[in-house]
């Protein structure tokens, strides 16, 4: 069975994968995510520690339960989910770090 190629039967094979991996190369750098660190994971926990005490203060003690809760979930979940991909608890622990709470570095 021959290969249909939009140039027809004179396409270089080659030359239509190396189109491909630089159309794709493209479309990788204009969606890329500004990286995100430690540094901003940390940034990003202590604006959430310090929403969560002041609404603690000034609304109640469990609705600043409830603005830390979702963070610490999501902390969890990435972790579970890391390790159980087989990664070591200390690379795990940084990546579910960074996913929690590194969000404030792509504003």
């Amino acid at each position: 069975m021959e290969k249909q190629w939009p140039e027809g039967r004179v396409a270089d094979p080659e030359a239509a994968r190396e189109r491909y991996d630089a159309d794709l190369r493209r479309l990788r750098d204009g969606l890329a995510i500004p990286w995100v660190g430690v540094k901003d994971a940390h940034l990003g926990l202590g604006l959430v520690l310090l929403a969560s005490v002041l609404v603690g203060v000034f609304v109640a003690p469990a609705v600043g339960a409830l603005v830390l809760a979702p963070f610490g979930a999501l902390f969890l979940v990435v972790l579970a989910v890391q390790r159980l991909r087989g990664r070591r608890v200390a690379a795990a622990a940084r990546s579910a770090y960074i996913v929690a709470f590194g969000w404030l570095a792509l504003f």
